[in-house]
């Protein structure tokens, strides 16, 4: 009972001392000239918004830390790596760093924490026993973090889309954490989850205040490990996938958009609107509906994610399967996006015909 009390107070200290930084640190990014400013390319606001709510997250983050103050071994090198993340954001939101430099600043920040140890070293497949992943779990840990520090990245492109969707995963690990008996992974969870839901009070539509490029990639860097201590330590086949399930709409979303440059020969990082939030507001969605949607999406492959963790070898297929469906079903969006088959509006036409011809 005194540890839950104590990720209680973690939590709620994240989340008040976020909630209290935030405003101030909307005047900083304003006097420092810390602004997002609205283009065509793929920017939804039509005026000049402040960044630097991402480090406002970050404070909470910390405050919750060292009020539970973890004492392992691996901690100090996952904090460079924050820091590193963290420091980058804050400058690549002032100055706009190129995405090559960013990308080397997160493989270093990945390679400092998987040098504490935080790795995947095998996995256990049904029938076939423990596989070993030898040299080949440094770099695939650095991948999966890297990946999901871009992932976060990638979808802020909303109001309150990526500090929702990244709450939403935290709570399903949480979930998971705690069916687990993971503590460390339960303990990063409630003091990130504190700061995400604090932010949200200034980031949901109409936002005042972005988290911007510091926000997402702290969030996304933060995430990937969490998932590595809480979702990937049962090392079975089928834990590998769970931390997919959880981050589905992220990692899905960026996917789609790297092979869709890769086919039209741009570069990964050209920025497009063929985001899956911007397909929805295209088929004629509004901003907040939009959110809202890819939150209920977020939440389903949540829950999907925590089935999944307690079910036996044929429960976990069809988890899988549906999980599977879900994701043809994004495709499908995608795909009726560029046919320019606009779903709300062909919806509204049917609506008015059937009512003209009732009458």
């Amino acid at each position: 009972m005194g540890f839950l009390n104590d990720y209680t107070i973690a939590f709620l200290v994240a989340m008040v001392v976020t909630i209290i930084m935030t405003p101030f640190m909307k005047k900083l990014a304003f006097r420092f000239n810390v602004v997002d400013r609205p283009n065509e390319d793929r920017k939804i606001h039509q005026k000049v918004m402040p960044y630097l709510g991402g480090v406002a997250i970050a404070i909470g983050f910390f405050a919750g830390y060292l009020f539970l103050y973890p004492k392992l071994q691996f901690m100090p090198a996952f904090i460079i790596g924050v820091l590193l993340i963290l420091i980058t954001g804050i400058v690549d939101d002032k100055y706009s760093l190129s995405p090559k430099y960013k990308l080397l600043i997160q493989i270093i920040a990945a390679v400092i924490v998987v040098s504490s140890g935080i790795t995947v070293n095998f996995i256990r497949v049904p029938y076939l026993g423990q596989i070993d992943f030898g040299f080949w779990a440094y770099p695939l840990t650095i991948l999966w973090i890297v990946g999901i520090t871009n992932a976060i990245n990638l979808i802020d492109g909303l109001d309150g889309l990526a500090a929702g969707v990244s709450s939403i995963a935290l709570g399903a690990t949480l979930i998971m954490g705690i069916i687990n008996g993971q503590a460390v992974a339960i303990g990063l969870c409630v003091i990130l989850l504190g700061g995400t839901i604090g932010f949200l009070f200034f980031n949901i539509h109409p936002a005042k205040i972005f988290m911007g490029d510091a926000g997402s990639m702290f969030i996304g860097y933060t995430l990937a490990v969490i998932s590595i201590l809480g979702l990937f330590k049962s090392l079975t086949f089928f834990s590998v996938v769970i931390p997919i399930i959880v981050l589905a709409v992220p990692i899905f979303d960026t996917s789609f958009a790297i092979i869709r440059r890769i086919a039209k020969g741009q570069k990964i990082s050209t920025p497009d609107r063929m985001h899956l939030h911007h397909c929805l507001m295209r088929m004629g969605f509004s901003h907040r509906t939009t959110v809202f949607i890819i939150y209920g999406i977020s939440a389903i492959f949540g829950i999907a994610a925590i089935i999944f963790s307690r079910s036996v070898l044929w429960g976990s297929l069809i988890i899988l399967v549906l999980a599977a469906i879900m994701i043809r079903f994004t495709s499908e969006l995608f795909g009726s996006i560029q046919k320019k088959k606009p779903l709300v509006e062909a919806v509204k036409k049917i609506a008015v015909q059937g009512s003209k011809n009732r009458s």
